[in-house]
């Protein structure tokens, strides 16, 4: 069965997957690495996991036919070096420190976990190579949470609110759903879940409204300042940038982004729609709470940053 490339990509975004980089060394014994979220695990004896690659990946000798190689999974603040080993053609490991580990595949700093595995069989999948490696040693951090790929972009794990173990304290009970972050995360969980899938009605997804808006003053921008904006990796949003391209709604020129006649009209109705929903959702506040409650969360945000 024939299926479109980038919708079918789409539907298997659905299943969040963490985001790891891979690391090794070359016939030559330069370092070489790349982004990946194919990472699973096989067997627990023996340890065995696999990642697969992509057949036109620039790495593609270094990996499938060397002995070993080091899987880096990402804490959720190293967004940057996803981006930077997604990249092709470049040093990526210029100002970035690592440290080998016993097989020679350079580690990176500060990893939530990593894994130092020989290879044990490289198999055909299609357009990919799976790629098995035999864990010889690892370490993690307990302290720091995972990097996830959801979507079409970058994410972080929590705790769903009903998985929460309940407490015999009613005063602890009492804090928690007094508790900031509970409450942001429960507004931030309950605004989108009643505005995204109005997005529906405009035929775009929740990554294409986010680039669209983004987009909405005409401006052309660079794909790599686009990607901080939107939390979304750079190849992931190229192919959002051809499914709106594909709809006449972006143009590619000279390596930026830019609205059609056609996408700024949809990204005006969208801004228009977005502040509809605002209003709505804020109604049970008068104009005062409003704007305090948007002062105080903007000043949350440079404390934090500062």
């Amino acid at each position: 069965m024939s299926f479109d490339p980038k919708d079918f990509r789409r539907a298997l975004g659905k299943f969040p997957t963490g985001v790891t980089v891979i690391t090794t060394r070359n016939a030559d014994g330069n370092p070489v690495g790349m982004t990946a979220s194919s990472f699973n695990t096989l067997s627990i004896d023996p340890a065995l996991v696999l990642w697969s690659i992509d057949k036109g990946a620039y790495s593609l000798d270094a990996f499938t036919k060397g002995k070993s190689f080091a899987i880096n999974v990402l804490r959720n603040d190293q967004v940057d070096l996803s981006n930077n080993f997604a990249r092709r053609g470049e040093d990526k490991f210029a100002d970035v420190e690592t440290q080998d580990c016993a097989n020679g595949a350079p580690l990176l700093p500060g990893a939530a976990a990593w894994f130092a595995c020989n290879t044990w069989e490289v198999y055909e999948g299609g357009d990919h190579f799976i790629i098995v490696g035999e864990v010889t040693e690892y370490g993690y951090a307990d302290t720091v949470s995972s990097l996830v790929f959801h979507n079409g972009r970058y994410a972080i794990p929590e705790t769903h609110p009903a998985a929460q173990a309940p407490t015999e304290s009613l005063a602890a009970r009492g804090f928690l759903g007094d508790y900031l972050l509970y409450q942001l995360r429960q507004t931030l969980n309950a605004y989108a879940a009643d505005f995204y899938p109005q997005l529906s009605h405009f035929g775009v997804t929740a990554e294409e409204w986010r680039l669209l808006t983004l987009l909405a003053n005409g401006e052309p921008m660079a794909p790599e300042k686009i990607s901080r904006f939107v939390s979304q990796p750079l190849k992931e949003l190229a192919e959002t940038g051809e499914w709106l391209q594909d709809k006449g709604l972006l143009l590619v020129a000279d390596e930026n982004f830019r609205l059609t006649e056609k996408g700024q009209h949809l990204a005006t109705r969208l801004l228009d729609k977005a502040i509809e929903h605002e209003q709505q959702a804020m109604s049970c506040l008068n104009a005062e709470q409003q704007q305090m409650l948007k002062d105080s969360l903007g000043a949350l945000q440079k404390g934090f940053v500062g």
